[in-house]
């Protein structure tokens, strides 16, 4: 599922693809952009704000406006030489396509697909906290929006994006695992939450570059992560089986015996 780094990998493929190209052609099949035309325009950069992406244009009479995307669960954008087939996914999936002379950039299942001025960008990401890959990343802030709701689950607020921006629910997982936290656990009740998020932002910062996510330092299949998807498989560390539950509208795995503290009346 795309998280921070995975969407910071994205945005450097369309940076090599596009950067400093006049697009040729444009097709958005959104409503609220069907009749939009971008040929002319000059691609300044692609870049990554938490989960969102961010093409950043120029049009031919100075305009400079943003094409914002959210991946959430299902989007992705690729990047294909002109004439390449296009096999990503379905073309029912497509979103937009935008052609230069040396590249075709298509964005398949996109959400909040929209066009806005450079300087408003804001009112679309203004609201995100601190970005765990970017360069106004501040673990005081973020720990600071953090403690601001003591109340509030660990798992949940490490997955609000108004805290810290760029953490899903596998790095939640992972990083609870790692601080011997369980995911109940009330934020108020976490002895050291600026060790929590410098470790949250390394995680992240070890995959930047390639697109198989591991936080165990193992890139083989099935050695990658230490609880995220291996409900009723031994814990790497105790051998006690890992659980699953449902902790908000996400799904969270855990280890009972390495990650004490409140746990949940059900899970598997």
């Amino acid at each position: 599922m795309p998280e921070g780094d995975t969407v910071w990998n994205t945005a450097r493929v369309l940076h090599r693809a596009l950067a400093g190209a006049t697009l040729t052609g444009s097709d958005f099949r959104v409503p609220q952009l069907a009749t939009t035309d971008l040929t002319g325009w000059t691609v300044r950069e692609s870049a990554s704000r938490g989960k969102h992406l961010l093409l950043r244009l120029a049009g031919p009479g100075g305009d400079l406006k943003t094409l914002h995307s959210h991946l959430r669960m299902e989007g992705a954008w690729r990047a294909y030489a002109p004439g390449e087939r296009w096999t990503a996914r379905p073309g029912h999936l497509i979103r937009v396509v935008l052609r230069s002379a040396g590249a075709v950039a298509v964005g398949y299942h996109l959400h909040e697909l929209a066009l806005v001025p450079t300087a408003e960008e804001d009112s679309l990401v203004g609201h995100l906290g601190p970005d765990l890959l970017g360069p106004d990343w501040d673990p005081a802030e973020a720990v600071r929006r953090l403690a601001g709701h003591p109340e509030a689950t660990i798992a949940d607020a490490l997955l609000d994006q108004r805290n810290l921006a760029g953490v899903g629910n596998l790095y939640k997982c992972e990083l609870l695992f790692l601080r011997g936290l369980s995911p109940w656990t009330p934020v108020g009740a976490v002895p050291d939450l600026a060790g929590t998020v410098t470790l949250a932002q390394r995680l992240l910062a070890a995959n930047r570059g390639r697109w198989t996510q591991s936080t165990t330092g193992s890139l083989h299949r099935g050695g990658t992560s230490y609880v995220y998807g291996r409900r009723a498989q031994p814990c790497r560390r105790c051998g006690t089986a890992i659980r699953k539950a449902e902790l908000g509208e996400r799904v969270t795995y855990w280890c009972p015996v390495c990650q004490p503290g409140p746990q949940p009346a059900g899970g598997a």
